[in-house]
């Protein structure tokens, strides 16, 4: 991390692509430009197809808007995930998440490497990445920035699955018949029973194949986190304190309301934003 500190801090953020995590991303990219981050916010060409075609007048760029009410640097591009536009990515959600955990990452690493030759642009310090990125560990390693994972869900979501292996070793996940007493011995989670966890993590071997594109995304993604420098998690520390309470001083993981208050960017709710459909 000393490599950035001599630097102005210059974030390219990569949503995943889907609507739910999108929205997060953008709060924290508006947040970050108003400390004086330089920020490179990176849509998929499908997501920003989407929203271009709901929000007529502004070329698709949402953050037209921000842009005009205060002086921030956000720069919005795009970047293929290796299909076409009339690509039906929810018909075919299987074949198209193979492709987000085995091309996509090569798209992103060339547009890295693309903004790096810019002699105008100040030079990228560090990457936000969505946790379910697979290839953020790798990309930072070879580009040399800081590797940031921001979870867009709750803490409690993410102390499960990145617990995923004691579900595992304790017969709750991922056994030919799952247990169903109560779960007591996740790091920041009470008392909880298998019929409250994630839909994902609620299936034996017997009911489901665990080896399917979306798990081999989720194991893959949950190893991955564990060598970041940095854990933003989408959340408010007075609103869960139990998961939160893992999130230490000086510690790796930290809510994104303690994280814009390290950086004496005081955390306060943007509103609704609508990008597309129902937000």
């Amino acid at each position: 991390m000393e490599r950035a500190k001599s630097r102005k801090p210059h974030a390219m953020m990569i949503p995943y692509p889907l609507q739910g995590h999108v929205i997060p991303f953008v709060h924290l990219a508006i947040k970050l430009a108003s400390h004086g981050f330089t920020i490179t916010f990176v849509n998929t060409d499908s997501i920003h197809h989407h929203i271009s075609t709901a929000r007529q007048g502004d070329a698709g760029d949402i953050f037209s808007e921000a842009r005009s009410s205060g002086n921030l640097d956000i720069r919005y591009t795009t970047v293929s995930d290796g299909f076409p536009l009339e690509f039906d990515r929810s018909l075919n959600h299987d074949q198209f998440f193979e492709g987000i955990l085995h091309v996509f990452p090569a798209h992103v690493d060339d547009l890295i490497t693309k903004i790096s030759r810019r002699a105008d642009d100040p030079p990228l310090t560090c990457l936000i990445a969505d946790t379910f990125y697979v290839w953020s560990s790798m990309i930072c390693d070879k580009h040399n920035l800081v590797n940031v994972s921001f979870w867009t869900e709750p803490a409690l979501v993410l102390n499960l699955y990145y617990h995923l292996q004691l579900l595992v070793s304790n017969g709750h996940f991922k056994s030919l018949d799952n247990r169903e007493d109560v779960i007591d011995y996740v790091p920041g989670v009470k008392a909880i029973d298998p019929k409250d966890l994630m839909s994902y993590l609620q299936v034996s071997d017997k009911d489901v194949d665990t080896n399917t594109v979306v798990y081999r995304i989720i194991f893959k993604a949950f190893t991955d986190v564990k060598k970041a420098d940095f854990v933003l998690c989408n959340t408010i520390q007075e609103l869960e304190p139990d998961s939160s309470r893992l999130y230490k001083p000086n510690n790796r993981f930290t809510p994104s309301d303690r994280f814009l208050n390290a950086i004496g960017c005081p955390y306060k709710p943007l509103g609704r934003v609508r990008l597309y459909g129902v937000a």
